[in-house]
């Protein structure tokens, strides 16, 4: 694997680790996409440090199961706000 591959996914698993966020928002922090952050994070990283991949597999697997949770406050704030 290319040097600067094995250096993003590490940025990025470590970036997710530290502050438990979503794939979306560590492409969003990195300026790359989602889907290249998916990528690192569930194949490359395994390859690279186990360790480390079932941390996050960790904190991918909370962030999934509160996903529902997330998108209903999303919903609710959007209907509180004042019409323009």
């Amino acid at each position: 694997m290319w040097e600067y591959i094995e250096e993003r996914v590490l940025k990025c698993a470590e970036y997710i680790v530290e502050t438990g966020c979503t794939v979306r928002a560590c492409s969003a922090h990195f300026s790359i996409s989602k889907s290249t952050v998916h990528k690192d994070v569930s194949e490359r990283l395994k390859l690279i440090d186990e360790a480390l991949y079932e941390e996050v597999r960790c904190v991918l697997e909370r962030n999934l199961s509160e996903r529902h949770i997330r998108g209903g406050l999303a919903t609710k704030e959007k209907y509180l706000k004042p019409c323009k």
